[in-house]
């Protein structure tokens, strides 16, 4: 009887065993009760960025292009300037006959005779030259280009449209962007650019060619964020350099020097000059359809700001590459940088 009842105690025990064994399948199978969390959603890199370039072209500019203020430059580095350059613009725009004779012969004169009313007739000619120079030395040092990225994925890869839509100058610290649109310059649009994210925390954009139209641009500078910086009511170097030279009172003084032809031809040929003047500065910038290209690859950090697992900002981005000017080429000045956010 003792074995018979030790073993139906055994049979017990082993069937409350059993029953919490069951128990425990019911309720989770393997009985760790640990879940796997879930994975962190990727960063999502499409969408639309606002991005500002900032270049140094000053640096490494190839070509001669970089001259381009050379002949108003001209009217400072002689004993006889600024008169002496002021009766040069005017010969050049005259047409031959006895008046352009009369004072080309006469000019070493005249210029003493123009330069003795200096105060009267261009007080400030000689330093609104200067500060046009070294204004145009600093855009150059900090060549701004405003663009859009758009990120879209093809195939699981992100594939970018690269638009340059505007320009970006400091002048006295203030920022002055400008639309192409808004000056008759066309976006240059880029497709296809490889974009790559590496480690959710840098992204690559892939080498690329943008050609700007550095001539047209060049101007649109001048004209919109140098010259009114130097005199508010100038909209272009004609107008500015027509503020600063009375011509009617040089076409006085000259007639006078002379004591032959009127105050008002001699005045007109002023005014002829400094067009002439500020149209020749012009084409030094750069001809009309100049093209400057930057072929350039950039890295860039990324960030996501709010947590939305969409990246949001671009940071401390450095562009490297190469830069053609009509055709000749030289290594990317350094610092070339950029930056941007989502719109």
């Amino acid at each position: 009887m003792k074995k018979l009842a030790s073993i139906s105690l055994a049979l017990a025990l082993a069937l409350v065993g059993c029953g919490d064994n069951l128990h425990d399948d019911d309720g989770g199978g393997s009985g760790s009760g640990t879940e796997q969390p879930e994975p962190d959603p990727k960063l999502d890199a499409t969408g639309t960025y606002r991005v500002n370039s900032t270049f140094d072209i000053a640096a490494n500019m190839p070509g001669s292009s970089g001259s381009f203020v050379n002949g108003l430059i001209d009217a400072t580095d002689d004993p006889d300037d600024p008169a002496s350059w002021l009766l040069d613009q005017m010969l050049a725009q005259m047409p031959s006959g006895t008046l352009k004779s009369v004072l080309q012969a006469a000019k070493p004169f005249v210029a003493g005779y123009l330069n003795q009313r200096l105060t009267q007739l261009a007080p400030d000619l000689v330093n609104t030259i200067v500060e046009l120079g070294q204004r145009t030395a600093e855009l150059t040092k900090h060549f701004g280009v405003n663009e859009k990225l758009v990120v879209t994925t093809s195939d699981q890869v992100y594939i970018a449209t690269v638009v340059a839509d505007g320009m970006r100058f400091k002048i006295d610290n203030t920022t002055v962007d400008l639309a192409f649109a808004d000056h008759d310059i066309d976006d240059v649009i880029v497709h296809d650019v490889l974009i790559t994210i590496e480690n959710e925390s840098r992204m690559m954009v892939g080498d690329h060619a943008l050609p700007l139209a550095y001539g047209k641009i060049v101007r649109m500078a001048f004209d919109a964020a140098i010259i009114p910086a130097i005199d508010s009511s100038a909209t272009s170097l004609v107008d500015l350099l027509d503020n600063v030279v009375n011509c009617q009172a040089v076409g006085q003084s000259v007639a006078t020097a002379l004591d032959f032809g009127t105050a008002g031809f001699w005045a007109s040929a002023c005014t002829a000059g400094l067009e002439g003047a500020a149209n020749l500065v012009y084409d030094q910038i750069a001809a009309n359809d100049s093209l400057l290209t930057f072929q350039r690859l950039g890295h860039v950090r990324v960030s996501d700001s709010d947590n939305d697992h969409k990246l949001d900002k671009l940071q401390f981005g450095e562009w490297s590459g190469m830069l053609d000017y009509d055709g000749t080429q030289t290594v990317l000045a350094q610092p070339a940088t950029f930056s941007g956010a989502r719109m």
